[in-house]
């Protein structure tokens, strides 16, 4: 290093760590029943049939707005939802607790919602977070956990307050300890069609 950049890194350090924050937060009574109210609506349930819909044109090879990208892998599968129309943020927003609410009717457990903030190159990156476990029991002698899917982890990504993407991931537990889990393609049918 000269000594004109060391005197300018003295003068105009760059900042080494990005700043971050993770919060847990809650929906308010209110909230919860506005998103059931919502998907009972036509609007919700026109969302839910066209990320359903668009689920299964993109396993067959086929795009259609808004865009789908499938993640299949043996212990971890899912799927994200590209933010573009016709949806509205709004829309964005409801299927994200939709798809929480769904998980609970599944008989899953919610074991946090929490927010990160992000500071990433030029701006700033939000990420709301739903994760869900099955409903595990212990295990008695000679008998398996039934893991049913897997653990589930909602998220929503904005950057700079602007809607990126929805993403919905599965992930099983490989110990002998459980059962198999169950089909990827049931829970599927069954978080859209309960």
């Amino acid at each position: 290093m000269t000594f004109i950049e060391d005197i300018m890194g003295k003068l105009f350090p760059e900042r080494q760590k990005k700043l971050t924050y993770k919060e847990n937060f809650t929906q308010s009574p209110d909230e919860i029943s506005a998103t059931a109210a919502w998907m009972e609506s036509e609007e919700g349930m026109r969302a839910l049939a066209k990320v359903y819909t668009n689920l299964h044109l993109k396993k067959a090879g086929i795009n259609d707005k808004p865009t789908l990208h499938v993640l299949a892998s043996p212990y971890a599968n899912g799927f994200a939802v590209t933010y573009e129309l016709p949806f509205t943020a709004e829309i964005f927003q409801q299927l994200f607790f939709s798809f929480g609410q769904r998980m609970l009717a599944l008989g899953y457990q919610r074991v946090s919602l929490d927010r990160k903030m992000e500071e990433m190159q030029d701006s700033v990156k939000i990420t709301e977070k739903l994760y869900f476990k099955p409903p595990l029991s212990a295990a008695t002698i000679g008998r398996k956990i039934d893991q049913l899917f897997g653990n589930v982890t909602i998220e929503k990504v904005s950057l700079d307050d602007k809607p990126s993407f929805v993403k919905v991931l599965v992930t099983v537990y490989a110990d002998h300890l459980y059962l198999p889990a169950k089909p990827f393609d049931d829970f599927v049918e069954r978080l859209f069609n309960p």
